[in-house]
């Protein structure tokens, strides 16, 4: 009979597999180490238990501790795997920019999840660096696992993922390009690689608002490249010791939204159903085809399941209050399609200004058209509300036409983008959109903006 003995003996020996549609228009074979087959789902189940195996040998982890550690998610479920099977009790501490799905599937696992804020500095105590460490210095019998500075996260992929890919490949591998988050996968492959072939080129990829590459190509950390970014797993503004610069031939960076898209396309047009640093994965791959020739063999690995990411990438709402989704959008009418089933706010002549900047309140809106019995007859943007409270502290009581500006413009939907954004100026912040049947919808400048793709 063949079985495994626990789940953990199911982590490893993932798939290679051929890339065709995404890749038709590169000059060489492209191949795709697909990480979701471990049993956790990611590639992070190999260095989980590489790190709780060597952290036991060692004595750091003892019988009945807790494992603690700061996660994206993934590594978080590879960790409970091994602290189901080895009888630990977990600690994940996860940022909040992660999808909802990987914190429901670590509570799934039985660890504890506590949620630390994604825009501060790593040194700063809410940070979920900084969370971690101080959970690990209150619990008793606990062990910080640290997978950034862990140097059995690459010892894992040095182990067993590097030699997968050579034996997979038949030593013709000729690129190997993978996302890097705490460098262990990248630093692990590329050692093996290269010690069994010195001319295998590695190539990482990175994300806007990381440090990667900059310091890569001129050894400054520099803190100006350091800022919030959507995409998920790879990228830090730290520089993990797991990260062996002179391993990595270079990096490439990809953007959040072409990291969304490609992660869909994966799945639409591969049938590889993958998460988002696969989606930057691949977007990498296409921007370096330049440097592939057609007898070259390149790897490229995919992280984890998109599973993770129904609710962000997976999702058209997601998608399209980022401005992700391509939606043809050419005229006034499609800047508020997905919103023009609510109503125009506005307010009346004779009410007072008090009531206007209620109603500016209430809808988080910055103009108001004003109306009478005729129809459209002014406009109140707040700039000018406070500029003239500033000259006159009563105006709240005043009626609302005694300070009203000029009304909007009133355009068609068929009417251009283009035409509509020539009708803002500084002394015009809105346009209205005639929708017929006496229904109108205001634009503004926020529309046009989130318009530009």
């Amino acid at each position: 009979m063949k079985y495994a003995k626990n789940i953990l003996e199911t982590i490893g020996n993932t798939p290679m597999v051929k890339l065709n549609k995404l890749t038709e228009d590169i000059d060489a074979l492209v191949l795709a180490k697909v990480e979701t087959f471990n049993p956790g789902n990611s590639v992070k189940d190999r260095m989980a238990v590489k790190m709780i195996e060597d952290a036991e040998a060692d004595g750091r982890l003892k019988p009945g501790g807790t494992i603690i550690e700061g996660t994206s998610g993934n590594t978080g479920m590879g960790l409970a795997l091994g602290a189901i099977v080895k009888g630990y009790k977990l600690i994940c501490v996860i940022s909040d920019k992660q999808s909802k799905e990987k914190m429901d599937i670590l509570r799934a696992v039985g660890a504890r999840v506590v949620v630390c804020p994604t825009d501060v500095e790593p040194t700063d105590p809410r940070s979920y660096y900084s969370v971690s460490k101080r959970l690990a210095e209150e619990t008793p019998n606990s062990w910080y696992v640290n997978q950034y500075d862990n140097l059995s996260n690459t010892a894992a992929h040095y182990e067993q993922t590097g030699p997968e890919i050579w034996e997979q490949t038949e030593g013709k591998i000729t690129h190997f390009v993978v996302g890097v988050g705490t460098g262990g996968t990248i630093s692990g492959v590329a050692k093996y690689l290269k010690e069994h072939n010195p001319n295998v080129k590695i190539w990482g990829v990175d994300t806007y608002g990381s440090v990667f590459k900059k310091y890569h190509e001129t050894g400054i950390f520099d803190e100006n490249e350091i800022y919030s970014y959507v995409t998920e797993g790879i990228g830090e503004d730290i520089l993990p010791k797991n990260v062996d610069f002179s391993l990595i031939d270079g990096f490439t960076k990809v953007t959040d939204k072409d990291a969304a898209v490609y992660t869909r396309k994966l799945a639409l047009e591969e049938g590889i159903f993958v998460g988002n640093s696969a989606g930057a994965a691949i977007k990498g791959v296409l921007q370096l085809k330049e440097h592939f020739k057609p007898e070259d063999v390149v790897v490229v690995l995919f992280h984890d399941s998109g599973s993770r990411y129904v609710g962000k990438m997976f999702n058209d709402d997601w998608m399209r209050e980022r401005g992700y989704l391509d939606d043809e959008i050419t005229k006034a009418e499609d800047l508020i399609k997905d919103h023009s089933d609510k109503p125009l706010v506005t307010v009346r002549t004779e009410e007072l200004v008090s009531h206007a900047i209620d109603r500016l309140r209430k809808y988080k809106i910055s103009q108001i058209p004003v109306v009478d019995v005729d129809g459209f007859v002014g406009s109140l943007d707040e700039t000018d509300l406070f500029r003239s409270y500033v000259e006159d502290k009563d105006i709240a009581d005043k009626p609302v036409r005694e300070v009203m500006g000029k009304p909007f413009p009133v355009v068609k939907g068929a009417t251009s983008i283009d035409e509509v954004s020539k009708l803002f100026s500084k002394d015009n912040q809105a346009v209205l959109v005639d929708l017929g049947e006496g229904k109108y919808h205001i634009i503004t400048k926020h529309d046009i903006i989130s318009s530009i793709k």
